[in-house]
């Protein structure tokens, strides 16, 4: 017999390995001696105890999950328990049967590390829901449904949660990205159908301006003109591939009429130029009436003045505004000096001055006398009240006289 400290080959050749248990067979090797044979064995064991150190290692490192790890166990451990194979076998089993609490521990870990990302998730999901809640009642069309898409991405990258959880949430979004897509094709219809509708009208007034772009009544067309292009603003802006080539026929009309139009006055404007002279000759001799002191002299000539004024005719446009404007003010100024006459010398004016005066010399005349009564009496009481009344008449009176003296 040829023993090992944790087997022996028994004199028929059959291998035996030592357990708690006791011993059992675990095969022979007939084709070799003895030595050969517990070799044989041995190695097989050597080869189950690296199996069982590489197992350690993984589920020490973390590199299985824990269902994975329990499931490895378990079938190395079957592996060692019926193992055809000679060594410290019971060992070998202690050794995985440790590796269940660390697995445990493992296990609660994973779960309490997935009930963090749940929650976090959910957190997350709720977020997206509500953005998108919001997305949905607003009318932002371009940003608003890119936002959507990218919360979709968001959402797909986010673990599940569980079921019912999941799809509340889920319908919650869906419905808010479907309420935004149905409102945002209903907005787009009704403006493709504004846009087509502002095409017709635009595809009028450029045939308008088209025709009118000949004309030469400079006022009238360019009051139309004017009521074209209000128009157009009112119309709103046509589809893009046309609004641009409308644009252009309406503009070029309305360029050609005005073109011409500036034309026609820029000739007129150097017929009038002379004009302009014999009215800036007018000016100093109106000006120098000023300033106005009789003005019945100064009406006469200014009239003379005005009569050659209307004679001289048109002037440049751009010289209107300037000339009218320093004929208006001599106009202007004397008049004003004979309004200022007229108010001095408005007799019913007058009459309610001098009326006025008299009342007030009536009225102090009286306060005297009373005043004097009231001196004689020895009542200082009203001899103040009365002297406070006859001084306050007093400054009256002077201000009245004044005025009735500027009518007289």
């Amino acid at each position: 017999m040829t023993a090992h400290e944790w087997g022996r080959v028994a004199e028929d050749g059959t291998v035996y390995v030592r357990t708690a248990d006791g011993e059992r067979a675990v095969g022979s090797y007939p084709e070799g001696t003895p030595e050969e044979a517990l070799h044989f064995f041995t190695e097989r064991y050597a080869a189950l105890a690296f199996e069982v150190e590489l197992l350690e290692k993984r589920v020490n490192g973390g590199k299985l999950s824990p269902d994975e790890a329990a499931t490895s166990v378990k079938t190395v451990r079957e592996q060692v328990v019926d193992a055809h194979a000679v060594g410290d076998l019971d060992s070998l089993a202690g050794r995985l049967d440790a590796l269940g609490p660390v697995i445990a521990v493992q296990r609660e870990a994973r779960k309490a590390e997935r009930a963090q990302k749940v929650a976090a998730a959910k957190q997350a999901k709720e977020r997206i829901v509500v953005e998108a809640e919001s997305i949905a009642e607003g009318s932002d069309w371009r940003s608003g449904a890119n936002r959507l898409r990218d919360l979709l991405e968001e959402w797909k990258a986010l673990p599940r949660l569980d079921r019912p959880s999941d799809d509340a949430l889920w319908r919650r979004f869906s419905s808010a990205r479907t309420s935004y897509t149905r409102r945002r094709k209903a907005h787009f219809a009704e403006l493709n159908e504004k846009r087509e509708g502002a095409r017709a009208v635009k595809e009028r007034l450029a045939s308008e301006a088209e025709a009118l772009a000949g004309s030469t009544e400079w006022g009238p067309t360019a009051g139309r003109f004017r009521d074209l292009m209000r128009d157009w603003k009112a119309a709103g802006p046509a589809p893009r591939e046309v609004d641009d080539k409308l644009w252009k026929r309406f503009r070029g009309a309305q360029d050609q009429f005005f073109a011409a139009r500036d034309a026609a006055n820029a000739e007129l404007d150097q017929e009038f130029a002379g004009n302009a002279e014999v009215k800036e000759r007018l000016l100093v001799e109106a000006e120098a009436l000023l300033p106005v002191t009789d003005v019945e002299a100064a009406k006469r000539a200014f009239r003379d003045i005005a009569e050659k004024w209307d004679a001289a005719g048109k002037v440049p446009r751009d010289r209107m505004k300037e000339l009218e404007g320093r004929i208006r003010k001599v106009e202007q100024a004397i008049r004003s000096v004979e309004d200022e006459q007229w108010r001095r010398s408005d007799p019913e004016k007058s009459a309610r001055a001098d009326d006025m005066v008299a009342k007030l010399e009536r009225g102090i005349a009286d306060l005297e006398a009373d005043l004097e009564r009231a001196r004689a009496a020895g009542d200082a009481g009203r001899v103040s009240r009365l002297g406070g009344d006859l001084e306050s008449r007093r400054t009256f009176l002077e201000m009245a006289r004044k005025a009735a003296a500027d009518f007289s």
